[in-house]
This record gives C-alpha cells, sequence and structure tokens, in this order.
C-alpha cells in the first residue's frame, strides 16, 4: 500500500496511508491528510488513487504544490519523485522493500559499508536542520528551497483602499470646514 512520508524537520517519518480513491490534503482538520504547517493552504490539494497511479491535483494553493521542484496544477506521481505543498516536502513509499538490484544512493558524506557491518537497507533521506548556510547545501547535493526567505506571497502588501479614504476623508474635512466658515461669514455679514 502506498503512503506519504513527510521529509521535514519537526514531522520527519509522519506517514499517511493512501487507502481511498480520494485524499484531501491541507492545514485544516476536516481534511484526510492533515498538515499543521502554516506554508499549507487549508485545502490545500487533492491525491486520487487510480490503478497504480497517483494522481496529484492543486486546489488553487497559495505556496503551490510542486513535484522535483516543478509546479504543478496537476499531475501524475511518481516513485521516486518528491512531492511539496507549500514548504512541507514528502516522498511516496510504496511499502516494498528495497531490491538488491536497485540499492538506494547513499548519503554524499556516508562511508561505503563493510562486509562486516553489513545492515538492512536503510533510507537514504537526508535530514537538515533549520539554520544551514547555503555553502552547506550546495556541498551536499541537496538543492535549497526555491525562494524561501525572498518568497513574494509572504511579503507585506499595500492596501489602496486604505489610502483613498483617507484622502477622501480629508476632502470632505476640508469642504465641511469651508462650508463653516462660509456660512459664519455670512451669518456675520447679514447680522449688520
Amino acid at each position: 500500500m502506498a503512503k506519504l512520508v513527510i521529509l521535514n524537520q519537526g514531522m520527519t517519518g509522519r506517514t499517511f496511508e493512501l487507502n481511498v480513491d480520494r485524499t484531501t490534503v491541507g492545514r485544516v482538520e476536516d481534511n484526510t491528510f492533515q498538515i499543521a504547517d502554516a506554508s499549507v493552504s487549508s485545502r490545500h490539494a487533492e491525491i486520487f488513487l487510480q490503478g497504480s497511479e497517483l494522481l496529484v491535483r492543486d486546489l488553487n494553493s497559495t505556496n503551490g504544490t510542486f513535484i522535483n521542484g516543478e509546479k504543478i496544477s496537476e499531475s501524475v506521481l511518481k516513485l521516486g519523485q518528491t512531492l511539496r505543498f507549500g514548504q512541507v516536502e514528502l516522498k511516496i513509499d510504496d511499502g516494498q522493500p528495497l531490491s538488491a538490484s536497485a540499492p538506494a544512493p547513499a548519503p554524499v558524506s556516508a562511508p561505503a559499508p563493510t562486509p562486516s557491518s553489513a545492515k538492512p537497507p536503510v533510507d537514504a533521506t537526508l535530514v537538515i536542520p533549520r539554520g544551514v548556510s547555503l555553502n552547506a547545501l550546495e556541498q551536499s547535493g541537496v538543492r535549497p528551497s526555491s525562494g524561501f526567505d525572498t518568497n513574494a506571497a509572504f511579503s507585506k502588501k499595500t492596501n489602496k483602499a486604505n489610502k483613498y479614504f483617507i484622502i477622501g476623508g480629508i476632502l470632505v474635512g476640508l469642504i465641511i470646514v469651508g462650508l463653516i466658515v462660509f456660512l459664519i461669514k455670512q451669518a456675520g455679514g447679514s447680522s449688520r
């Protein structure tokens, strides 16, 4: 049975088994698969189980849905690909042990195992703690998240309606003051 495994630190290893035809993914509780992360929209995406294929459809999320770093609106997810909702990365696990003919790639910094220390195959997921420098990411061969620090989706937006409201209020105030001055002059002129 296929399942999604979260790769982000703090949620590493959290899984969700894809055992229904339609799975909704999002930040709020009424989703089939809830991911409580600020970069995930309340109703972010849906995943359809169609035979042996997984179809991922973005639900017009704020921060997008990506497969292997490519933004998608709808696409088939295949084994070995990385799925990302906002800033939360996941991989698909089909529940099958790694075969001897296709061993998992070892992390760049890991030494080759010796025959005396043979261990069962291990997941080659590289967990990167927060605060890692860009140089450390480039040396490890892991591609940094695109535009994490300069994401325009989180930039402060200006509100033109407030500016127009303030300008309109000032103009109305000036007109009222002008009318009061005009009426006082008229009242003063007619009392003579």
